[in-house]
């Protein structure tokens, strides 16, 4: 006898893809869709994952984070302990066609808690030039990069689970210091204003 309820087909990689743009549209609508058209997706597409990622979240049969990111994903590319404080954690990172440069890390508190999920760039690839205000460009570098490149930096709260911001100063194109908040959405810098 048929159930009431249809059966949901496993969420793709691409359109795990289409949510993390939907999340950068708010700042960079043009590379989003450049990036959608390269994934061959619609509008509606990347509304309708967006969609099914939040019932997903929101599902009393959710996934844990940790098995949720495999089930899409498949296994990890690579899984590298991080020391986090005095912890040692688990990161897993994913290849995302997108963004060859960069992966997608899970980091794994030492009880299995997904502590953070954001791009990075990639162990093997090449950090971007850091240089002066002009070098931060929209998805240029990453929350790490930029912290490392400015340092010190402060963090900031995000106005959202998958926003981080910081506050750095850095030079600008004549080699005066500047301050600067930058914004971050899964952990790629989205826009930054000078503030001082």
């Amino acid at each position: 006898m048929p159930s009431g309820n249809a059966p949901t087909s496993p969420f793709t990689p691409r359109e795990f893809q289409l949510v993390l743009l939907r999340r950068m549209a708010d700042h960079n609508p043009d590379l989003v869709e450049d990036a959608r058209r390269t994934l061959g997706a619609s509008i509606t597409d990347m509304r309708e994952a967006n969609k099914r990622w939040q019932a997903m979240l929101r599902s009393p049969r959710a996934r844990a984070p940790a098995s949720r990111y495999r089930s899409i994903l498949g296994e990890p590319e690579s899984v590298l302990t991080r020391k986090v404080g005095d912890l040692e954690c688990e990161a897993r990172l994913w290849p995302l066609p997108l963004w060859p440069g960069l992966r997608f890390e899970v980091l794994l508190a030492p009880n299995g808690v997904v502590w953070n999920e954001w791009l990075i760039r990639a162990p093997e690839a090449e950090a971007p030039a850091l240089r002066t205000l002009d070098d931060l460009t929209p998805w240029s570098c990453t929350v790490d990069e930029a912290a490392r490149a400015f340092a010190p930096a402060r963090p900031l709260q995000g106005t959202a689970p998958t926003r981080w911001g910081l506050t750095f100063t850095a030079p600008d194109a004549q080699g005066v210091r500047r301050e600067v908040v930058a914004e971050f959405t899964w952990g790629l810098l989205q826009r930054m204003a000078v503030t001082g």
